[in-house]
């Protein structure tokens, strides 16, 4: 299979930066503590990247030539121990010292100059603003209780995080890194996702088994959209490129939920890997890739006819997604 296209990164729910002519997709792998390189023309894994420490949020630069992995814990390392993040170079695949990050980041975006990292600093109620020239935290904004995911407008004016214990959705300001108001959304939001024109935003609610549709101009939830009961616990999600369609990573169900963003109903679900979490989509729309973290693969779904058309083993509980060089 051959994706000659320009990609769209996100992370099980965040989207990223365009990245001209992706020839690889990035894994992180939560236990086994590592990341698998996918060769997407052939859907076979070429490489696998130890990490210093648990891998959890992956993004790549704007012009994907770097992947960033957020860490968390000790663990015996090669870059250093503990909290922060590491960049990927995807050329020689070699990992970089580890950036600080506050402590216990688990998702985060990058900005569109590829300046500043956005991340979510779960045990501190924190979002931390990482200069990368430096590797060194500039700002810290005050967010909900256990922050979680962060996505960055299109635009890249705003940042949003979720809070899942807080049940609440930060928005800051990125240019000073300021909280400019807060929304209450359904219980434990754990993703957000932009339409491409950033005119509405799109949260998943893992208890509620909601998505909450936000009005990114009036700063509130304006629709509520029900996942099928069966105890479905959506985590990540990500836009189409169009816009017309938004898909859910529902976790233990083992399912894709398919969202028409004009109706703002179900209008499908996909059977796919065990506890998929992360996701994401190719820009051209046709194929969308979930992170598996219990049967330890990645699910290549094809969106015209929603059927998955591949699986393709990586490490132990894999938990985030990246497209790169």
């Amino acid at each position: 299979m051959r994706l000659e296209v320009i990609a769209l990164v996100m992370l099980a729910g965040s989207v990223g930066a365009q990245v001209r002519s992706p020839v690889h997709l990035y894994v992180s792998n939560e236990r086994s503590r590592d990341v698998s390189v996918i060769d997407i023309a052939t859907n076979k894994v070429v490489a696998r990247i130890p990490m210093p420490a648990r891998p959890r949020g992956i993004q790549a630069s704007p012009d994907g030539r770097k992947i960033y992995v957020a860490l968390s814990d000790d663990a015996p390392t090669l870059t250093g121990t503990g909290d922060g993040i590491v960049a990927i170079d995807v050329a020689t695949r070699k990992v970089s010292p580890r950036m600080s990050a506050g402590s216990d980041p688990e998702q985060f975006a990058v900005s569109k100059d590829g300046r500043t990292l956005y991340a979510s600093n779960e045990d501190a109620g924190t979002m931390s603003a990482i200069d990368v020239a430096t590797g060194k935290v500039r700002n810290t904004a005050i967010v909900g209780i256990e922050p979680e995911g962060v996505a960055l407008s299109p635009d890249g004016s705003m940042v949003y995080v979720t809070a899942e214990t807080s049940n609440s959705v930060s928005v800051i300001d990125a240019k000073t890194n300021k909280v400019v108001a807060n929304m209450l959304v359904d219980a434990r939001p754990r993703a957000a996702a932009f339409s491409p024109d950033g005119r509405w935003a799109y949260v998943t609610a893992e208890i509620g088994g909601t998505v909450n549709v936000v009005d990114t101009k009036a700063r509130e939830v304006v629709a509520t959209i029900d996942l099928p009961p069966g105890n479905v616990k959506p985590v990540g999600v990500v836009v189409s490129p169009d816009g017309k369609t938004v898909y859910t990573a529902n976790g233990r169900t083992s399912s894709v939920s398919v969202i028409d963003a004009t109706s703002r109903k179900l209008v499908a679900t996909i059977p796919v890997g065990k506890r998929p979490w992360g996701i994401i989509v190719s820009a051209d729309g046709r194929f969308l890739y979930t992170a598996n973290g219990v049967s330890h693969d990645v699910s290549v779904v094809d969106t015209g006819t929603r059927k998955v058309v591949g699986t393709i083993k990586v490490g132990t509980a894999p938990w985030g997604l990246a497209f790169g060089r």
